[in-house]
């Protein structure tokens, strides 16, 4: 079990499979039941008692930082690429800021309703430095509306995940929502690389973990899929996903 106290939104992706809501905004601000996503995830931290809050911004990051700048989370620093640094590099780019202690990280377009107990909270109490070195959200593949493809992991009796092997189906997706260690990104390599480098490695050592969220989660990808989930909050169908 741990106490949040840093966390980081990642915001600099192009969203270009959201165009052409993307043409003149970045993702992260597109908005869902009057709120940007951004705004959601920086909510969501908040609540969970974070008090220093990274985004980090390329596309339209004048955009991003004025969005930061009108939230009222505490600790707020935008963290502005000049070079997309894809997931893995902006979260290394961002280590100074995140502080020594496992820390929360949300993709931007993240956008969950909690079940009983809040996701992040759930995930904090679970949180095992000692056996973790990362610690994802997943959600039912037969629970989401949209394209699931294969799946993107299975996890064993223990919590521990895998990748499916060649022509295997894996009933979980990741939902966006993570607890890592700082000790993931020992010898990260330098500039843009995905953060899936450092996970298989955590696959590998036995070390990354899943926690199956109890809520309810939206794939939000495409501007359907942006339109179906305003429709299914609006008229309360959130139990079609269960």
């Amino acid at each position: 079990m741990i106490a949040l106290s840093h966390a980081m939104v990642l915001a600099a992706g192009l969203g270009t499979r959201m165009r052409p809501l993307t043409d003149d905004r970045p993702k992260p601000l597109l908005p869902l039941e009057g709120r940007s996503l951004l705004h959601h995830a920086l909510d969501r931290l908040a609540a969970a008692g974070v008090t220093h809050h990274v985004v980090n911004a390329h596309y339209f990051a004048d955009q991003v930082a004025e969005s930061v700048a009108a939230h009222d989370a505490p600790g707020r620093l935008v963290l502005r690429e000049d070079v997309l640094l894809e997931t893995g590099g902006g979260i290394t780019n961002a280590l100074p800021h995140l502080g020594e202690s496992p820390f929360a990280v949300i993709n931007g377009d993240a956008f969950w309703l909690d079940g009983p107990t809040p996701a992040l909270d759930r995930l904090a109490a679970a949180f095992d430095g000692a056996e973790m070195d990362a610690l994802l959200l997943l959600v039912r593949t037969a629970q989401v509306d949209g394209e699931v493809g294969r799946g993107d992991f299975l996890l064993d009796p223990l919590g521990r995940v895998r990748r499916p092997k060649e022509r295997e189906i894996s009933p979980y997706l990741f939902a966006g929502v993570q607890i890592l260690s700082p000790r993931l990104f020992r010898e990260a390599p330098p500039g843009p690389f995905s953060l899936n480098v450092l996970f298989d490695r955590a696959i590998e050592e036995g070390r990354m973990f899943g926690l199956v969220h109890d809520g309810a989660w939206f794939h939000l990808s495409t501007p359907r899929d942006l339109d179906r989930a305003e429709t299914m909050l609006r008229a309360g169908m959130l139990t079609a996903l269960f």
